[in-house]
């Protein structure tokens, strides 16, 4: 199980990643929230880590293995050959990271496509696949041909399928979609195999295997019951986008890099937001920092204390309420600020704390 240990590991990024991982800390303070938190601080910038050739990144990842949690703001990859890379990647393989979640849910008053209102959770393999891949060329002119090798293992196709159904289980939520194994028996089979074995172990849970092309269709056509998909790297870091915005901006969900015990529980938790540095908000207060905000809330849920699940619960129901009374930024067609967006996030959250605390005690 994850350390009791209430240390995070807080990862810098670039642009207006460090800007909302900024306004995230805000609402994460002892004094808004009443959880005594101790912060390390690792600056995963792209100036530091190519001053550190990386090993800030690494320490970063040595960092979490020992606390269990971890915050991390966007970062940029630079697309330079023989560059610093995506710190991402080397996060994921360090900690041993196997599955990123993603939930997309309704926004207050912004209006989903297709009418999609119940939450869906995409639960992405996170590492292997096309991610990380060998590729050459062969050939010249016309008859050049490109080529790459994928892998996948069983132990992350068993993760993915595991989590996916124990998430569907707690969220009362059906397992859909999958891979595309009828073209790919061998390889996208493998992840078929495991969910199709998953499902014998959760009988209590809805169960409706989708090739992936019909997820994409059928997924438009959804406005019933909250699903769970489990996907592959490539598969889930598509879908995953195209979800979030059909519950209005990708910018208002958080994701959630997993790594996991012998008996398949969360052993190292990362929050982050699914969104990138997007520079041209940069020294604007314009950007949205709600799925950095509710990244924070998702790595509280997952420490043993009744006062962090309080504490993510308040953050979770004040940024909702927040959007719902009006105050929201420009990407769900408001005029709030960054700043006062978290200001009325922060106002909210102590309220709420103050009054369970009288209530409850804790």
């Amino acid at each position: 199980m994850l350390s009791d240990q209430k240390v995070i590991v807080v990862m810098k990024g670039d642009q207006t990643g460090q800007e909302l991982l900024d306004e995230a800390l805000r609402v994460l303070d002892p004094n808004v929230i009443g959880l005594d938190l101790e912060f390390q601080e690792f600056d995963l910038s792209l100036e530091n880590r190519r001053a550190t050739n990386n090993q800030v990144v690494h320490d970063a990842a040595k960092a979490m293995k020992r606390t269990g949690y971890g915050i991390k703001a966007a970062t940029v990859t630079p697309e330079i050959k023989g560059d610093v890379g995506s710190p991402n990647a080397i996060l994921r393989r360090e900690i041993d990271g196997k599955v990123i979640i993603r939930t997309g849910r309704r926004i207050p008053g912004v209006r989903p496509v297709a009418g999609t209102y119940s939450p869906i959770s995409v639960i992405r393999m996170a590492v292997g696949d096309a991610y990380g891949a060998k590729e050459w060329r062969e050939g010249s002119g016309l008859d050049e041909v490109a080529c790459r090798t994928e892998t996948i293992d069983r132990k992350t196709c068993r993760a993915v399928a595991e989590f996916a159904f124990m998430h569907a289980k707690k969220t009362k939520a059906k397992v859909f979609g999958g891979p595309k194994y009828t073209v790919s028996p061998v390889y996208e089979g493998m992840l078929k195999e495991e969910m199709d074995e998953a499902a014998k172990r959760y009988p209590g849970v809805r169960y409706e295997p989708q090739l992936i092309d019909a997820t994409y269709a059928l997924l438009l056509n959804n406005s019933g019951d909250p699903m769970v998909i489990p996907a592959l790297n490539r598969d889930g870091d598509c879908l995953s986008d195209l979800v979030l915005q059909m519950f209005g901006t990708i910018a208002g969900s958080e994701s959630i890099l997993m790594s996991f015990n012998d008996n398949f529980e969360p052993d190292i938790v990362m929050a982050e937001a699914p969104h990138g540095t997007a520079p041209s908000l940069f020294g604007k207060n314009l950007a949205n920092p709600m799925a950095m905000i509710l990244a924070g809330a998702a790595m509280l849920t997952y420490m043993d204390d009744p006062r962090a699940t309080n504490a993510s619960r308040a953050i979770y129901e004040a940024t909702i309420e927040t959007v719902k009374e009006g105050i929201r930024t420009s990407d769900l067609g408001g005029s709030a600020t960054t700043t006062e967006f978290t200001n009325e996030v922060i106002r909210k959250v102590q309220t709420k704390i103050e009054v369970w605390k009288t209530l409850t005690g804790f």
